[in-house]
């Protein structure tokens, strides 16, 4: 170091420009005008022209593998009784609510057994007997979190299951 480089301190916030040596001390000025005395050891040059010809590479971020199983979208179970039975018109209501729920309660089982992280129930809006039944399937339920899809709780057709 000779005297006008610029110097910083190591460990500290301080910076200046060097006045004078003595021997292993150097005195040196911050912005404000203030002479501060450090052992050489304890600073380090603070030239921006010495990081001028350094290269600088960026690397992609690491990015963890997904299992195939997970990488696919969420499963979707939709309880509209036309999409779960040949004939619809052969069942009685009370009938129709049984088999719905049965359905619900074997594709959770399917979630937990394959590990699927998310289930979208299309229960549809109605008279809201069935988003009832499947409200209050999911509450029995341990080890999952449900919420409606749509930012209209009570019109929305959908819940959205996460596995835990």
């Amino acid at each position: 170091m000779k005297i006008g480089d610029s110097v910083a301190v190591i460990d500290e916030d301080l910076k200046g420009t060097v006045t004078s040596i003595h021997g292993n001390q150097i005195d040196f000025k911050d912005e404000n005008g203030f002479v501060y005395q450090y052992p050489a050891e304890k600073l380090v040059s603070h030239s921006p022209s010495l990081y001028e010809n350094i290269r600088v590479e960026s690397k992609p971020e690491y990015v963890p593998p997904k299992s195939k199983k997970h990488a696919a979208n969420q499963l979707v179970l939709d309880l509209h009784f036309d999409q779960l039975v040949e004939n619809p018109q052969d069942f009685e209501s009370f009938e129709r609510l049984f088999l719905q729920k049965e359905k619900l309660m074997d594709t959770l089982e399917f979630c937990r057994r394959n590990r699927i992280k998310k289930l979208e129930i299309i229960h549809g809006i109605g008279d809201g007997t069935l988003q009832q039944l499947v409200t209050d399937t999911l509450k029995s339920q341990t080890g999952l979190d449900f919420y409606n899809k749509e930012i209209l709780h009570h019109q929305s057709g959908a819940v959205m299951v996460e596995f835990h």
